[in-house]
């Protein structure tokens, strides 16, 4: 990354340690919570290790006053910028009542906060892009400026809610873009036994619409193509497909061993250009971020990863009586 690049994107020196940081708690969580789920303190993890960067960068590019987000289940570093706090999601790894995604009712990974305009998604992946395209045609309908962002991984551009949900918008024009947070692997299957052809971006001009790939580990690259994505947006030209490129650093989840479809050498290289460590040194290289700084700054993401797993360790589960809250219409 070029020196000072942020600037020319109009960011502020505040802004890109704000993106670094968000990146950063991110990546702390994510880790305390495989922790935890290794000492059997929580079920499941599903992590965005790998991806931050592009979360991060793409968030930041949105207004989280006016724009609704429909995010996939490795997506923590999208839900932090749009206001979720490391205590709310250890609320939902350790289930509890207080959990705002769900009441503790679905899995870790299922974001949903009406307040913060993060739309719930669900396990079947996919269905958070057709979700996405109907709040883009509310926008339309309504007449309102804001854009439907949804992001999914490159396994699922190959099934049909993703193709229908992208060929109603385009034919539509509807506000909403569709980022493919490409980390090569559909749970285990590799990248060249998924698709034909070079980018899943490439899918974009089938579809009449604008199209680009992306370094996912470039924050400030994905910040620049979703912002360029929103102004098409709302100036009525449009959804667009972002794909941002990186590499899923851990199993696909608590559940997987991916060491039988992937070497560690492989994961060792790809370690190499982690994004928490590149735009940390083009942070240091514009002057920005020093080790003083950072320490500072982990450090005081620990306490409150620390205050957060109390927390939600010692919360109370929801109660037996609400079992039936939100599956069945009450008097």
């Amino acid at each position: 990354m070029e020196k000072n690049r942020h600037e020319a994107l109009g960011l502020s020196s505040e802004d890109v340690l704000k993106m670094y940081t968000t990146m950063v708690e991110a990546r702390m969580i994510d880790e305390r919570m495989w922790l935890l789920n290794r000492a059997g303190k929580i079920p499941f993890v599903i992590s965005c290790q790998g991806q931050e960067a592009a979360q991060v960068g793409a968030a930041m590019a949105l207004d989280n006053t006016a724009d609704y987000v429909l995010p996939y289940y490795r997506d923590m570093g999208v839900v932090l910028h749009f206001g979720m706090t490391a205590k709310e999601l250890m609320l939902s790894g350790f289930a509890k009542a207080e959990d705002p995604n769900s009441g503790g009712r679905q899995m870790p990974g299922h974001f949903g906060y009406k307040a913060k305009r993060i739309v719930t998604g669900s396990s079947p992946v996919t269905t958070q892009v057709p979700h996405a395209v109907g709040f883009g045609l509310a926008a339309k309908m309504k007449k309102q400026e804001f854009v439907a962002f949804t992001t999914f991984g490159e396994g699922s551009s190959n099934q049909g809610d993703f193709h229908e949900g992208i060929n109603f918008a385009s034919v539509h024009d509807l506000p909403v873009i569709f980022m493919c947070e490409n980390n090569k692997y559909a749970i285990s299957v590799p990248l060249d036994k998924q698709l034909n052809i070079e980018h899943v971006s490439d899918r974009a001009h089938g579809y009449g619409i604008h199209g680009e790939s992306v370094d996912g580990n470039d924050p400030l690259a994905v910040y620049e193509a979703v912002a360029a994505a929103r102004k098409r947006a709302l100036k009525g030209e449009g959804p667009s497909l972002i794909e941002t490129v990186s590499y899923r650093l851990t199993p696909h989840s608590s559940d997987d061993d991916d060491s039988t479809y992937r070497s560690k050498e492989e994961v060792a290289e790809a370690k190499k250009i982690d994004s928490i460590h590149t735009f940390g040194q083009y942070l240091r290289e514009a002057g920005i971020l020093t080790d003083e700084l950072e320490n500072d700054i982990r450090a005081k993401l620990r306490r409150e990863i620390d205050e957060a797993t109390d927390y939600a360790e010692e919360a109370d589960y929801a109660d037996v009586s609400t079992l039936t809250h939100y599956v069945y219409e009450e008097e």
